[in-house]
């Protein structure tokens, strides 16, 4: 136990955020509450006052609710729902809810309810870690993203045209309780907005209120659960929106050789508008002399962790020479360029490599066989526009003979299994952890993943045991088989 408590100290100085690890079964992953078809969420909190922001900095709208929140029934609660429109809900990532007052208390538990898909309301629950006390009240925080929410307008623009975006929304917060006062307000990436949806009150004022690229809708007053007031807006973002469809993480473990070693393998497509002509090479030439803003994707900035070395760049062709790797003692450096300028509609499949010393992020503990291994849940680009990922699959290649598998993270999970990979000179095959997750986004680069695995000392051997038996065997066979005599003789 005092060695564990060691090892958590040892991991907290790496990363001052990490908090104390919590183990969950290699076969667990984030579960759903299924609810009767005709489940409506109890009314026993209310709004009494929500600040919704929408940044559409990025290739994908990020929203942050700061709202107070009021228990009105007569005894304590601990759950609280968050509704979404059914065609959003299935797009939403990166949902986090805190305490807005403690935020040291940590992410809240969330889970996906499941009641009704013929509903046009779907939910999350959000599990308070302490009841709320009757007319007690809490400032929680809720951000999230909904992916793919963007649609450029005009679908289709020339090569050097600017690029707008329609986004659409409720000026009302969504909520599955009565909200007495709220505000919307929008950020946009510049003050190119072209059309935007305006609302008349009954008070003879208008909205939105107009300060420089932003918006505000509101203060409005009291609504009821699940009031909506639908909007839209039209703005410049010429940029690409980038879509990583399918991203495969694998993760190999070798403490044979005190390596770690990644590899991703990536499928890119970008979303922004089509061309509306063919595609000018000289056109695009002469662009590289003043590089004016472009919905095309030119180039992927990876950062990697300080002292990773011998990276690479492959795409469905062979070796990409178009890439530079930049490292020293603080940090480290992959500028990727693609074979061809990736436009709207166009997609671009690729895999990097990199390996990194394993002592950097592996910790064994003091007694027994156990070892803790820390390391980034996701890496990859990072680009101003902000990059989304459909679906990430991560797959940690353990010693052969590790046992004992556990997990933790805070990203949202929709399946974990454990199997074994067979590579070169194994006997029964490595043991491998299989996360999967969906609607990630590029933020999750800030996200830790711990594993914790038992490698017995036999376990260790058993490899280079192998490799000397069979080595044994084999000179073995081979003095037998000189000494079978297979000349042939006279006749008598």
């Amino acid at each position: 136990m005092i060695s564990l408590i060691k090892t958590i100290s040892f991991l907290s100085l790496l990363s001052p955020g990490w908090s104390a690890l919590q183990t969950n079964s290699s076969q667990s992953a984030h579960p759903q509450l299924i609810l009767p078809s005709t489940f409506k969420p109890p009314q026993v909190f209310r709004n009494v006052n929500l600040l919704r922001n929408i940044n559409l900095d990025k290739s994908y709208p990020r929203e942050v609710i700061n709202v107070v929140i009021e228990n009105i029934a007569s005894k304590p609660q601990d759950e609280y729902f968050l509704s979404f429109r059914a065609e959003l809900i299935q797009h939403v990532g990166g949902l986090e809810v805190r305490d807005k007052k403690k935020p040291e208390v940590g992410r809240f538990e969330v889970d996906r309810v499941e009641f009704d898909p013929t509903s046009p309301v779907q939910f999350y629950v959000v599990r308070l870690p302490e009841p709320l006390a009757k007319a007690a009240q809490k400032t929680l925080t809720i951000s999230y993203s909904i992916l793919s929410s963007l649609t450029p307008l005009p679908a289709a623009i020339g090569q050097m045209d600017k690029q707008y975006l329609l986004f659409g929304f409720s000026a009302y917060s969504p909520s599955a309780y009565t909200t007495l006062k709220q505000k919307t307000k929008l950020k946009f990436p510049t003050t190119d907005i072209l059309e935007y949806d305006v609302i008349s009150s009954s008070a003879g004022s208008e909205d939105p209120q107009k300060q420089g690229p932003s918006f505000t809708y509101g203060p409005y007053g009291e609504q009821p659960a699940g009031a909506q007031l639908d909007v839209t807006v039209h703005y410049e973002f010429t940029k690409p929106l980038i879509h990583i469809t399918r991203l495969e993480r694998d993760i190999e473990i070798s403490h044979w050789g005190g390596n770690l070693a990644i590899e991703e393998r990536y499928w890119l497509t970008n979303k922004a508008a089509k061309l509306s002509n063919h595609f000018s090479r000289v056109s695009w030439a002469t662009t590289q002399y003043y590089n004016p803003p472009s919905a095309a994707l030119k180039e992927l900035r990876i950062p990697l962790s300080p002292g990773s070395m011998k990276p690479y760049f492959t795409d469905d062709i062979g070796n990409v020479s178009t890439s530079r790797f930049r490292s020293n003692l603080r940090e480290a450096n992959l500028e990727l360029k693609p074979r061809y300028p990736v436009f709207g509609g166009w997609s671009y499949s690729f895999r990097v490599g990199w390996d990194a010393e394993l002592h950097k992020f592996l910790r064994k503990l003091h007694k027994g066989d156990g070892y803790i291994l820390k390391v980034p849940f996701l890496e990859g680009p990072k680009q101003a526009e902000g990059v989304q990922y459909e679906r990430v699959e991560i797959r940690a290649i353990l010693p052969e003979g590790a046992i004992n598998v556990q997990y933790q993270t805070a990203a949202h999970l929709i399946s974990a299994k454990t199997s074994t990979y067979q590579t070169f000179l194994d006997t029964k095959g490595r043991t491998t952890l299989t996360l999967t997750a969906l609607n990630v986004l590029d933020d999750a680069r800030d996200i830790d993943l711990i594993i914790t695995y038992d490698y017995p000392l036999i376990a260790g051997l058993r490899k280079p045991l192998s490799i000397f038996f069979a080595s044994i065997s084999l000179f073995v066979a081979i003095y037998f088989i000189k000494k079978i005599d297979v000349s042939i003789g006279k006749r008598v």
